[in-house]
C-alpha cells in the first residue's frame, strides 16, 4: 500500500498530541496517511503496553488513518544504529510516502531527540539501492520521501511553517483523549505526570490557538524542516 503521508512517533499519542490535526485535514483532502510507533510506551508511568496497544488502535480509528503498525522498540533505550535504521527503512519502502512526519528534533523526554534522527537518518538511507531490505520474503524497493517535516511536542520550538488546522480541533482532541489512561482525569487514582494535568490538556488548544494567531488564523500545528521550504509564488502564502 502506498501512502502520501508516514507519520512515525516515538510513543504512542506522540502523533496525536504533535500533529494529529494537519492529519486529519490531510484526509478530509483525499490523502492517504499511516502511523508508526517506535515503542508501545512501556515505561510510562500510567497504563501498561497493553493498554496503549488499545488506545493506539482506538485513536486511529478516530483519525481514519489507513494503516498503524507498532515497531515494538524498547521504551527508552532504543538508538540510532543499524539495527534500528534497518526497521524504519523497511516501513518506508513499505509505504512509499511522498511526505514523513516525525518526531520534535528537540524535546523533554529522550526518545522524541532521538525519534526523529532515527527517522530522519533512515529517510535518507532508504534511498540507498545497495541497501537490501526483504519483508515478507520479496526484496523491496529503494525509496526516499521527498520531504521529512518534524512537528512540536512539548517545548515551544519557532516553528518554520504552520498548517491551518481550524476545523479539527476537535477531532484532534477526541483522538488524544484515547489515551485515557495517559491524560487529564479527575477521578484517577494513579500517579500526576507532567500531562496528566489539566493544564497540560487545555495547553493543547492554546498553543494551536496562538500558533494561528500569529498567522491570522483561528488554530494551527507548527513543524520545523530540514531544508529550504520552496513556493511557486508568493500567493501561494496564506
Amino acid at each position: 500500500m502506498k501512502l502520501d503521508i508516514l507519520a512515525f512517533g516515538a510513543h504512542p499519542d506522540d502523533v496525536e498530541l504533535g500533529c494529529a490535526g494537519t492529519i486529519l485535514k490531510e484526509i478530509s483532502l483525499g490523502k492517504t496517511v499511516g502511523i508508526v510507533d517506535l515503542t508501545r510506551g512501556e515505561l510510562g508511568t500510567r497504563g501498561s503496553a497493553e493498554i496503549r496497544d488499545k488506545e493506539a488502535n482506538a485513536a486511529a480509528k478516530i483519525l481514519g488513518v489507513s494503516v498503524r503498525e507498532n515497531l515494538e522498540m524498547r521504551d527508552g533505550f532504543f538508538v540510532n544504529d543499524e539495527k534500528h535504521q534497518l526497521e524504519i527503512i523497511k516501513m518506508i519502502r513499505k509505504y512509499q510516502p511522498e511526505i514523513v512526519l516525525c518526531n520534535a528534533i528537540d524535546d523533554r523526554h529522550i526518545d522524541h531527540a532521538k525519534g526523529s534522527k532515527l527517522v530522519s537518518d533512515a529517510c535518507f538511507l532508504s534511498g540507498l539501492r545497495k541497501i537490501e531490505t526483504v519483508v515478507d520474503g520479496e526484496k523491496q524497493t529503494a525509496w526516499r520521501p521527498k520531504l521529512v517535516y518534524h512537528y512540536i511536542q512539548w517545548k515551544n520550538i519557532e516553528p518554520d511553517f504552520v498548517v491551518d488546522i481550524t476545523g479539527f480541533t476537535d477531532k484532534k482532541i477526541e483522538s488524544i483523549l484515547a489515551y485515557g489512561s495517559q491524560f487529564y482525569d479527575k477521578n484517577s487514582n494513579e500517579p500526576v505526570t507532567p500531562i496528566t494535568s489539566k493544564n497540560f490538556l487545555e495547553s493543547l488548544n492554546y498553543r494551536s490557538q496562538d500558533l494561528g494567531r500569529l498567522t491570522g488564523l483561528d488554530y494551527a500545528e507548527g513543524f520545523t524542516v530540514e531544508r529550504y521550504l520552496a513556493v511557486n509564488s508568493l500567493g501561494d502564502l496564506i
